[in-house]
């Protein structure tokens, strides 16, 4: 019995001596507008909500209209009371489709990129 508890012990000690370390990517997990969304209105700002901590100097977003033209106000951040969150605020945006883009950085230095499309209905 003594045996087998040291070979599970042993086993068990080498598992974890050899497995490798947990990376995490920031991942999208909430957007408003949400992603493919329909709004009535054209919202303030855009706020990106993401699984990890980012890095504020290296993460941004920023939103395009159906021709590829830049339409936000240029500030996209990430917030400082809250580290998981990238917001830009954007002008009265008319009726149509917009592309909201991000490429932020985790706090364990991985890149996530991506974007999503929400509408402004008429």
């Amino acid at each position: 019995m003594k045996t087998m508890r040291f070979a599970v012990a042993c086993l068990l000690s080498i598992a974890v001596a050899t497995s490798a370390p947990a990376f995490a990517h920031a991942f999208l997990e909430h957007a408003s507008p949400a992603v493919g969304s329909t709004v009535h209105e054209s919202p303030a700002s855009v706020r990106l909500s993401f699984s990890e901590a980012l890095e504020p100097a290296f993460s941004r977003a920023h939103v395009e209209d159906a021709t590829g033209k830049v339409v936000d106000a240029g500030d996209g951040h990430v917030e400082a009371a809250d580290r998981t969150i990238v917001a830009v605020d954007v002008p009265p945006l008319a009726p149509g489709t917009y592309r909201v883009r991000w490429r932020v950085v985790s706090i364990d230095t991985h890149v996530t990129e991506g974007d999503y499309t929400f509408t402004i209905a008429k």
